[in-house]
């Protein structure tokens, strides 16, 4: 994937789960403590005790199809280009970025998230 080989991970591994608004919403309060559905949840695998069992592995990103596809709607963008913005920020969850806790991070993200598109996009 030109993602992952443009983040310097070639071999790394990830699963991606699509789902409707009603599986992501219940993910949502069982693992975040959060109601309703949300457009993308990621669940990284490189993080706690056991991560060298598989360095390899990224974790696992979740994207709602729904909320994708109203959203891409609301924003002009195809169904396809939606999904790949929301693929990139779940794969930089994974890696450690964040968009919630400072807003320098916030811009950081939203930096490399423009860049990656912009590499799938070609």
């Amino acid at each position: 994937m030109a993602v992952l080989s443009a983040l310097d991970y070639p071999d790394a591994e990830l699963s991606i789960l699509i789902v409707d608004d009603q599986q992501i919403a219940q993910l949502n309060q069982d693992y975040l403590n959060r109601r309703g559905p949300t457009n993308v949840i990621a669940f990284p695998m490189r993080e706690g005790k056991f991560t060298e069992i598989a360095p390899d592995l990224l974790g696992d990103v979740v994207i709602s199809v729904e909320t994708a596809h109203q959203e891409g709607q609301r924003a002009d963008l195809s169904m396809e280009e939606r999904f790949d913005q929301l693929l990139i920020h779940g794969i930089l969850h994974l890696l450690g970025y964040d968009h919630e806790n400072t807003k320098s991070e916030a811009r950081r993200m939203e930096k490399k998230t423009q860049e990656l598109f912009k590499i799938i996009q070609l």
